[in-house]
């Protein structure tokens, strides 16, 4: 799943675009609104994980406590009674979009109720400052204080750490270590920070600067990762005051970057990670070493070491990543391998500190029944890969958790492991149909993991990912408005981008051909209302567009549509399978073809421009009512197949617009979006078309960057699915 990491910051990257706004006559409606707002219950669509689980942490002090944080999803709270996970981080909200990547946590063993989390997706210049979270119950409140730095979370080494430490002397004194501007401090439990004195590391522009924070004894150790391989990386203080590089530490390309510590306070041995990259895509060398702290003395602890020869013959390169030790019994300690491809990561396990290893893998029983699309379409699920989040439960020593870039494993017993994932979602949300009929009142298509069929919203998807074939990230997902058994669907992958079914997306068939570009800049994808055209459109993730191309014969063959404005999104009128639309963002320009898609010629201009954000989207069961969703223009309406348009006056803001089940007695789908009708940026909900709106998400539900797709249930008033961009399906009903 790495390599479609990119794809969720060129999502984000258009939130800081900017966009024209284009005067059209307006349509004299009232901008009132509704002085009470529906109660609305928001749970998760259940898929499970999807996402990169960066970080895992239990408690020292209180038994079946552990926390968890994601890169571009947020932190949760394990409750061991239940056996799930809870949400953290879903108040955050449109304008803190950036703060739903984690990029470290920490827990005072002195006091067991307060958590620390350190906030910030991105260090970009398009991207917001971090911020600090601090908490006396456990996340259930917050007290926020803004930084005037940068954090990653979701950039290289989102997987080192922790970043965030409460000094073992003092529990009002916090440390955080940062990628570009050095180690931070602060003597008020993170109310106020400044720069560290007397860290003598000097950052530089790779974007990794203090890498892990980890108490040994009263010592505190920062890594730091932007050396070359023969530098100090590793440095100690002792009085809060004098750092100095730690005696006798291993150089190399084997030692670049430390990843992780963890010390074993039975033993005084301090064991850390490295690699020669911060990970979790790039490493290719690795090592583990353990230092006695009484002594100063260092010792190779390496389990294997990379560079051999996997089963395949290909050359087993790999570096290491996660490390815990186990609080119950002194010298027993575990490791993770981190971007093994060729062999498979695995976690080693020591009893006698490090001296002897097994490898945890080999005798490993999986059991994936609870979210099925662990197995990517095959018969059974991999041990994992970017495994760098690893803990030891330290009231139970067979219990171990593992994250890895779709989900977290855990076992009691050494042997049978299993997903310990309820309540965690964190995937980054494409489209979503709400089919009128059939089985399923829901199919999504997601960032990573492809297309998933949901049978019910409150289980994992029983068949896993679409396949024939499987995607990585969806691209673009279709349903024949008069036809709900047919759905088109494309997106990256390696034996084929493209895919129909007969059945409502319970089974798929692959394009029998498709054009050459599909490959490398798969992009949206729309069939007309009777399923008998495609339209494919490509764009490449770093934007580049290409030409459309037109299928009338399932995808067997494919012919170009010159007059289609590329990089466009194809848009099937619901109820003429002879018209489609399409809208040109860069010139504001609406475009309509009257022979399924063969042609299209210019229908409408003088429409806002600027920022592919805009959205076309046609109203269920009304040939030709179309709405323009414009980001900050605003929102716009056509009921004549987009010859004209007028504004909407009713909202100032509209990000992204969708249709449901009408309300009684209305006789118009009602509408959901993600918009401003004052000063707030919220999820709404209008039964008058679009003359007055009720807000239908509350301040605790909230989840950032909420903006790339929603629609509501047309067989159910009021549900409304909503994508997100790391906290997976939300979906929404009145109670």
């Amino acid at each position: 799943m790495h390599m479609f990491q990119p794809s969720r910051r060129a999502v984000l990257a258009g939130v800081a675009a900017g966009a024209a706004l284009t005067a059209v006559p307006g349509m004299g409606i009232s901008a009132a609104h509704a002085a009470t707002a529906p109660t609305y219950r928001w749970r998760n669509a259940v898929i499970g994980g999807t996402g990169f689980i960066t970080g895992v942490l239990f408690h020292p002090s209180v038994r079946g406590l552990a926390y968890a944080r994601t890169d571009i999803g947020g932190a949760y709270r394990w409750d061991d009674r239940a056996a799930r996970w809870t949400p953290l981080t879903d108040h955050l909200g449109w304008d803190d979009w950036n703060l739903l990547g984690v990029e470290a946590m920490a827990v005072d063993p002195a006091h067991r109720n307060r958590l620390y989390l350190a906030l910030g997706t991105y260090t970009q210049s398009w991207a917001g400052n971090g911020a600090i979270l601090r908490s006396e119950d456990r996340g259930a409140t917050w007290t926020r204080t803004d930084l005037t730095v940068k954090l990653g979370a979701n950039e290289d080494g989102r997987g080192t750490g922790e970043r965030l430490l409460v000094d073992p002397r003092d529990s009002d004194t916090l440390w955080l270590g940062t990628r570009h501007d050095g180690l931070l401090k602060s003597t008020d439990r993170g109310a106020t920070w400044a720069p560290a004195t007397g860290f003598p590391a000097t950052p530089s522009a790779t974007g990794q600067g203090v890498t892990l924070l980890v108490a040994a004894g009263r010592a505190v150790y920062a890594g730091w990762g932007d050396g070359d391989g023969t530098s100090a990386n590793l440095y100690r203080t002792t009085d809060g005051s004098t750092w100095t590089a730690v005696p006798g530490q291993p150089t190399g390309a084997h030692a670049k970057v430390p990843i992780r510590a963890a010390y074993d306070c039975h033993t005084r041995a301090l064991y850390v990670t490295y690699a020669n990259a911060p990970g979790p895509n790039g490493q290719s060398d690795g090592s583990v070493h353990r230092l006695t702290t009484a002594s100063g003395t260092w010792t190779d602890v390496t389990p294997v070491k990379p560079g051999g020869t996997a089963a395949d013959g290909s050359t087993d390169t790999f570096g290491y990543g996660g490390v815990a030790v186990d609080a119950r019994r002194p010298g027993t300690v575990v490791v993770s391998t981190n971007n093994r491809w060729a062999a498979v990561d695995t976690l080693y396990r020591s009893t006698d500190g490090g001296r002897s290893w097994t490898s945890l893998k080999d005798t490993a029983v999986f059991d994936v029944s609870e979210t099925p699309f662990l197995k990517w379409g095959g018969d059974q699920p991999k041990f994992g890969w970017w495994i760098q989040a690893l803990a030891v439960d330290p009231y139970d020593s067979k219990h171990i958790v593992y994250g890895t870039g779709a989900t977290l494993y855990g076992t009691r017993d050494l042997r049978r492991w299993a997903p310990q994932i309820r309540g965690l979602e964190e995937t980054a949300v494409r489209q979503l149909i709400s089919p009128p009929a059939g089985e399923a009142h829901l199919i999504s298509g997601l960032g990573d993991i492809g297309v998933m069929y949901h049978e019910r919203l409150t289980a994992s998807p029983s068949r896993g990912m679409a396949t024939n074939p499987v995607f990585g990230s969806a691209t673009g997902l279709a349903q024949a408005a008069a036809r709900p058994s047919y759905v088109v669907r494309a997106g990256w992958g390696d034996h084929g981008n493209g895919a129909y079914s007969n059945d409502g997306g319970r089974t798929w068939a692959p394009f029998k051909a498709q054009p050459d570009i599909a490959k490398n800049a798969p992009g949206p994808i729309a069939t007309n209302a009777d399923g008998s055209a495609l339209l494919w459109s490509f764009v490449h993730w770093d934007g580049t567009k290409y030409a459309t191309h037109r299928s009338a014969d399932n995808g067997a063959t494919w012919s170009e549509v010159s007059s289609f404005p590329k990089g466009a999104t194809p848009v099937a009128d619901p109820a003429d399978p002879t018209l489609f639309y399409a809208y040109d963002t860069d010139t504001g320009t609406l475009y309509a073809s009257t022979d399924s898609g063969l042609t299209f010629t210019e229908r409408a201009g003088g429409l806002p421009s600027g920022d592919s954000q805009f959205k076309i989207v046609a109203a269920p069961g009304r040939g030709g009512h179309l709405w323009l969703s414009a980001k900050w223009n605003g929102l716009y309406r056509s009921t004549d197949g987009g010859a004209t348009f007028t504004k909407v006056d009713s909202c100032w803001a509209s990000y992204t617009l969708g249709f449901g089940k009408a309300a009684d007695g209305a006789n118009y789908p009602a509408i959901y979006q993600v918009g401003s009708t004052e000063d707030l940026t919220a999820v709404y909900r209008s039964d008058d078309e679009a003359r007055t709106w009720v807000r239908i998400n509350d301040d605790q539900h909230q989840w950032g960057w909420i903006g790339e797709t929603i629609t509501g249930d047309p067989r159910v008033y009021g549900r409304v699915y909503l994508a997100t961009n790391g906290r997976g399906i939300q979906y929404g009903e009145p109670v």
